[in-house]
């Protein structure tokens, strides 16, 4: 009796999915030559009325799209959280980067506007420089205006 149902060959319904045992469902072949295999009416009906078996909620392909019935199966994966750990950068060490952040924002404000302020200094006494090593410019001469011949004019009118 056991080999018997060993040998028993099983056809999956074309539409529902479900398995099809020997003496039931229904085989339909199209004009071109494709066969297909019913399970039972509501299947064969459903497939001749070119409904999308991924919409109807009791077919295999609908279950498998959203993720109906696996869960007994499949055990969800985990994920990891990102865990946030502080660094020095480089140029600049963690401790630095820390007493930077402890302090007040008055103080943090004051150091930037003296750092602004000596920057700027040092610009005017580069461009001072510069302008002390120039040497002074001859006057310049006045530019006469180039007489440019006009154009033929053109025969024909637009184009």
């Amino acid at each position: 009796m056991a080999a018997t149902s060993a040998l028993m060959k099983l056809d999956l319904c074309g539409f529902s999915g479900y398995k099809i045992y020997p003496g039931k469902g229904k085989r339909y072949a199209r004009v071109d030559g494709k066969v297909f295999n019913f399970l039972n009416q509501k299947s064969e009906h459903s497939f001749l009325m070119r409904r999308n078996p991924r919409k109807i909620c009791w077919t295999v392909l609908y279950r498998r799209k959203h993720k109906k019935g696996i869960s007994e199966e499949q055990v969800k994966k985990r994920t990891r959280r990102t865990q946030k750990f502080q660094r020095a950068i480089q140029g600049a060490t963690l401790e630095s980067i820390m007493a930077k952040r402890n302090q007040k924002p008055e103080v943090r404000k004051a150091q930037r506007e003296q750092l602004v302020r000596q920057a700027k200094e040092k610009n005017k006494a580069s461009a001072a420089k510069k302008a002390a090593t120039k040497p002074a410019k001859p006057a310049q001469q006045k530019k006469t205006a180039k007489v440019v011949k006009s154009a033929a004019p053109r025969v024909g009118g637009k184009r």
